[in-house]
């Protein structure tokens, strides 16, 4: 294909986007999105699958639009509940609670809205142009990634702890192990081995393992609300937050463009490898820009680059998970399944024939998260952001809705042999999570252990099979040199912290 044609597919793509009514479908799924993500438990698969029958009637390109606009959509939306009531709406919000809830404790949930918003939108922005531009090389990039780079993502995400961990290293350690612990609860994956399922003791089964987006839920959600249960006044303690305007947040957003434009992008190449997904995206962003700055301690306690790369990483995953999803139906998310099963549902085949018969639906699909994430950026901006008055309306009005919402997420995550377990669940890490707080335990590395420990152990057990047992499938340069780069990664983030004051020092003495 000559540049020109592919300049004429994309004008053709933009006049799709913008005729009626899918323009209109865009609006409807962004705003859909945005609400669904923004209650605790339901996320973008959850929204996606409840409007997946209602695109029968709609033309194939105009509903695949719809389910991506709501997948868009919700990824931002959870970030609102995690800014303004430590209640991540989707399990990639968690960490954008962890600088963004303390900004609504001190009287900055305006700002710290705003700059979600403009965050999210300019990361989304930038990374659907490159993917648009560099699909092709993009897709070279995925092909190289097998299990063996899957399981060092995942090692990689969980070096991160020595990074992200605030005080003692040994209490973010023991948090971390906690968190890979719980995932080992279950199943196995490549082994029909129950293990932890406590049977005989409980009267029912933990087979299926326990739901980390309940884990999270609780951790955040529930936790915060024991702990408000014992302040008197609103989330920002009386503080004023409505004065004002967004212009301070959008200011600190371009302010930093390095950690704008680097998280985006990590979030873009991250979602593009299966199995990843925005959750890891947004922790290995956020552990980079804890790593890169020069106070690294404020973070956690409402530092404004570390919400940045939060909800750059964020929305920068959707135009990555599309790739695989696109290119070999290999979804990356449940998000992603669910929109796989949409486009087989509606007779576009997933594969080749989408960047070369069908390439004008698959720009289609990349101009419409354009144009979402403009529409993102004037919803967030002038209407999500007024919705910062709750933080001043009293806790004892907050918790009991807070604490509903959070168990009517959780009693919807699966099916009904799990409804009673997730609610206990939730209920259960509410409390360990409130006790985490009170004597200073990393939730960041509880977190870290929760997602990516499934991830690396089914990753790692199909490393080893594929080797015959041998570990030097991870350290190969010449076989398998993506992994070896990987490896010196992890082994940088692992040796940098203790080998960071001594250079400091040498460096002080010259």
């Amino acid at each position: 294909m000559t540049f020109a044609e592919g300049l004429g597919i994309f004008f053709e793509a933009v006049t799709i986007a913008f005729s009626w009514p899918t323009i209109g479908w865009i609006v409807v799924g962004i705003l859909v999105g945005i609400v669904i993500g923004a209650l605790p438990g339901l996320g973008p698969s959850l929204g996606m699958a409840i409007m997946l029958p209602l695109t029968l009637p709609l033309e194939p390109v105009n509903a695949i639009i719809l389910l991506v606009s709501v997948y868009s959509g919700a990824m931002y939306g959870g970030a609102i509940a995690a800014i303004l009531m430590n209640a991540p709406g989707t399990s990639a919000a968690a960490a954008t609670t962890f600088d963004g809830y303390p900004m609504s404790r001190r009287g900055e949930a305006l700002k710290a809205l705003s700059i979600s918003a403009t965050a999210s939108s300019i990361a989304g922005f930038f990374t659907v142009i490159t993917l648009i531009l560099l699909s092709p090389v993009l897709i070279e990039v995925v092909l190289a990634f097998q299990s063996p780079e899957y399981f060092l993502i995942a090692l990689l995400g969980l070096a991160m702890i020595t990074v992200i961990s605030k005080g003692s290293m040994v209490k973010g350690l023991t948090a971390g192990m906690f968190g890979l612990m719980i995932t080992t609860i279950g199943t196995t994956s490549f082994a029909v081995a129950p293990r932890y399922t406590f049977q005989d003791q409980l009267g029912f089964t933990l087979n299926d393992g326990i739901s980390f987006v309940a884990v999270l839920i609780g951790l955040f959600a529930i936790a915060e609300m024991f702990k408000l249960a014992g302040e008197k006044g609103g989330i920002s303690r009386g503080k004023t937050i409505m004065t004002g305007s967004v212009v301070p947040g959008i200011k600190s957003v371009l302010s930093h463009p390095v950690t704008l434009i680097k998280s985006g992008y990590i979030g873009m190449l991250i979602g593009a490898i299966p199995g990843a997904g925005s959750t890891v995206s947004t922790f290995v962003a956020y552990g980079e820009s804890v790593r890169a700055s020069d106070d690294p301690e404020s973070f956690g306690k409402g530092n404004e680059v570390g919400l940045i790369a939060a909800e750059s990483s964020n929305n920068g995953t959707i135009g990555g998970s599309l790739i695989p999803t696109l290119s070999f139906g290999i979804p990356g998310s449940a998000a992603t399944a669910v929109l796989l099963g949409g486009l087989i549902m509606h007779g576009l085949r997933p594969g080749p024939t989408m960047f070369s018969e069908q390439l004008v639906t698959t720009y289609s699909l990349f101009v419409a998260l354009l144009v979402g994430n403009v529409i993102i950026l004037f919803v967030g901006l002038f209407v999500i952001t007024r919705t910062s008055i709750i933080t001043r309306v009293d806790t004892e009005y907050i918790i009991p809705i807070i604490i509903v919402l959070a168990l009517v997420g959780a009693y919807g995550l699966r099916g009904p042999s799990q409804t009673w377990l997730d609610i206990w669940t939730v209920l259960l890490l509410g409390g360990i999570g409130y006790y985490m707080k009170m004597y200073n335990y990393s939730i960041i590395a509880f977190v870290l252990g929760v997602v990516l420990g499934g991830i690396a152990e089914t990753n790692l057990d199909r490393s080893l099979q594929l080797s015959g047992g041998s570990w030097s499938i991870f350290v190969d340069p010449l076989n398998q040199p993506l992994s070896f780069v990987l490896v010196v990664l992890i082994a940088f983030l692992l040796v940098g912290p203790i080998i960071k004051p001594y250079l400091t020092k040498a460096l002080a003495n010259r």
